[in-house]
């Protein structure tokens, strides 16, 4: 089954998970997520089996489904992954933005800045998002983009860990800053290389934080 209802329920169930309003491994019963969405069981069978295929949701013959866990080292290969992808859209970026879409980029970048300031590091985080959303869609790259949605939904669990390692704040808005620049000047390379040294960034961070945490702790 296939239909704008099937299309919008599926988007707003991976809406959900993204946002982590369903957290990973929670239980996705049909029903409740019928009456939430004021949708048919049916359309949300069809989108969970959508979701399933996307990697986002696990489905388990006569138990259901729940929201995928990912593990420490698949975040990590997650992160390496988005590296090559999100290096491309900031590389289109730099190439196809337009005037406002920079400047909406630069404000998005100056609102982070103050949120930093602030030590308001949630805001700042919620300000990462929206930056390498406006980068990613100012690219106009359809494929990277669809790609990159599917990936960043499975990181909601790890999205705001990595901003609490002690001095990565001001690391991270220097590197965001970086990347801005180059799109900004038109510099292609230099947009590239500016993400890819971000996201490798984001990854140690990730990787210190894992190897930290207790054995067991999810």
């Amino acid at each position: 089954m296939t239909s704008p209802a099937v299309d919008d329920t599926y988007e707003r169930l991976r809406s959900l998970i993204f946002t982590g309003e369903l957290m990973p491994n929670e239980r996705l019963v049909e029903t409740d997520l019928a009456e939430r969405l004021q949708v048919t069981r049916a359309i949300v069978r069809v989108a969970l089996v959508r979701l399933g295929q996307d990697g986002v949701v696990v489905l388990t013959p006569h138990r259901g489904a729940r929201v995928r866990v990912v593990t420490d080292a698949e975040a990590v290969e997650i992160l390496q992954t988005r590296a090559v992808l999100e290096a491309l859209t900031a590389r289109q970026a730099a190439v196809h933005a337009t005037a406002r879409e920079i400047t909406a980029i630069r404000r998005i970048l100056a609102g982070m800045a103050d949120k930093i300031a602030d030590g308001d590091l949630l805001g700042y985080s919620e300000g990462n998002a929206s930056l390498h959303a406006a980068i990613i869609s100012a690219a106009r790259h359809e494929t990277a983009a669809r790609l990159i949605a599917g990936l960043r939904a499975q990181m909601v669990r790890f999205q705001f860990r990595t901003i609490l390692v002690p001095g990565r704040s001001a690391h991270s808005l220097a590197e965001h800053t970086a990347i801005v620049q180059a799109i900004a000047g038109r510099d292609p390379d230099a947009a590239e290389a500016a993400m890819r040294h971000h996201l490798s960034h984001v990854e140690a961070a990730l990787s210190h934080v894992a190897r930290r945490r207790p054995t067991g702790e999810s």
